[in-house]
């Protein structure tokens, strides 16, 4: 693609990477295919090369974002199916990214969509901040009904049934080994999933213990800084981000760490990103760093000595997260993980689209959430599964309130094959 940027502009540093992505675009329409929003809505605008033609007229003429660019840049799930799909290696996630941070800057939202994005980016990243929010909407939810943006009842909706214990686990301190110590990893907690599912750090720590890694939960550590990222607020998520370099750092300085492990893999396609977006800041070499040993969990299991198990009469349906087959390009060693614990593994039609979950888009983008949904759950179901089985707690917690098919986590089956106690969600099951 042509681009006519000026030697001004391009003095930016985000106008140069973005110069290099659009020129790397050669209109082949590849992506259309498998863009989750042109599937649903059909309008050209709303795939790839659409937004791309209009990030490319937007940054090239530096004018204020109008509200028609901002409708279908917002409406972009970054599920990064483009990225594996495109023959020209496109990299679409640090265009969209960098156009995300431009509207925020320069486009005025109409008062609730501020007022959301506000709210969202101060309490998602905040796990007593949403352990609160998620037991007032527990209580609202009757009145949903009541709401005149679909937005807020959508939020309503996202309660789930029951609010967790709180986890010590998540404190800072260290799980020695099992046995002879193999590794030494620092486990990444997250935000959200330490309000919503607390069983998954749980088993995640039980498991890799279990393996010969001793685990580390460092202090300082908390949100990766994805959700504020991709709403484009730059500041407040490299800030929550550099909290986790530092700590980790730190770490890495002192006695040494083999990994940073992240079993939600959408806090992982960010930080595996620290080196990108720390590149002109003075903790750019940290964050190279630390993104150089930041790895899937299902990366880190696949390099211990996972036990073969005895064949269980237990029909997985796998869901592949976006973060984890598009963002971070690992497709098959939650399978193979599965299959070796014993567990017969299936996977759904169309298992490269989206469940319409990325993030803060259910809360934002409802109604093209919810068409995501409905079909990935058919796709599900349709395998007949004992249960479903996914690396991301927003698609656990999205396509789980579209089945009543139980839904876990990877690692949750993983631990509970090799001698840790079965899953809550699968009391039912005999």
């Amino acid at each position: 693609m042509q681009t006519n940027f000026t030697e001004e502009q391009l003095k930016d540093p985000g106008i140069q990477r973005a110069n290099d992505i659009l020129r790397s675009c050669v209109h082949c329409g590849f992506c259309t295919a498998t863009c989750p929003t042109y599937q649903v809505l059909g309008d050209e605008l709303d795939s790839p090369r659409g937004r791309i033609y209009q990030i490319k007229d937007m940054l090239e003429n530096e004018r204020v974002p109008d509200p028609k660019t901002v409708k279908h840049v917002d409406r972009c799930l970054s599920c990064l199916a483009c990225m594996t799909t495109c023959p020209s290696g496109v990299h679409y996630m640090h265009l969209v990214d960098h156009a995300r941070a431009y509207i925020e800057k320069r486009y005025h939202r109409p008062f609730m969509d501020r007022t959301l994005r506000w709210v969202l980016a101060r309490i998602l990243p905040y796990p007593t901040r949403f352990r609160l929010a998620l037991l007032g909407a527990k209580i609202g939810r009757p009145f949903a009904w009541a709401m005149p943006d679909k937005r807020l009842r959508a939020m309503l909706d996202m309660a789930p049934k029951s609010i967790p214990p709180v986890s010590r686990n998540d404190d800072p301190q260290t799980f020695c080994a099992a046995g002879e110590r193999k590794k030494r990893v620092a486990l990444m907690t997250g935000c959200a999933q330490k309000a919503l599912d607390t069983d998954i750090n749980d088993a995640t720590i039980r498991l890799l213990t279990r393996l010969g890694c001793e685990v580390v939960i460092a202090k300082g550590a908390g949100c990766c800084g994805a959700l504020t990222h991709h709403m484009g607020k730059e500041r407040e998520s490299h800030k929550t981000a550099a909290k986790n370099i530092e700590a980790w750092a730190a770490e890495m300085a002192g006695p040494g760490l083999d990994a940073v492990v992240i079993n939600t893999s959408g806090c992982g396609t960010t930080v595996k990103d620290y080196g990108h977006m720390f590149r002109n800041e003075p903790l750019a070499a940290k964050a190279a760093q630390v993104a150089e040993i930041a790895m899937d969990v299902s990366e880190l299991l696949m390099q211990l000595d996972l036990p073969e198990g005895a064949v269980k009469r237990m029909r997985v349906a796998y869901h592949a997260a976006c973060s984890l087959q598009h963002g971070q390009q690992i497709k098959t060693h939650p399978k193979t993980l599965l299959k070796r614990a014993g567990f017969e593994v299936v996977e759904p039609a169309d298992s490269h689209l989206c469940c319409g979950s990325a993030g803060t888009y259910n809360l934002m983008q409802p109604e093209i959430s919810t068409e995501l949904k409905a079909r990935k759950v058919k796709t599900l179901e349709a395998k007949a599964p004992d249960v479903i089985a996914a690396g991301n707690i927003g698609c656990m917690v999205q396509i789980g309130s579209g089945t009543d098919v139980p839904v876990v986590h990877t690692v949750e089956l993983l631990d509970w094959a090799t001698g840790g106690p079965k899953p809550r969600k699968l009391n039912g099951f005999a």
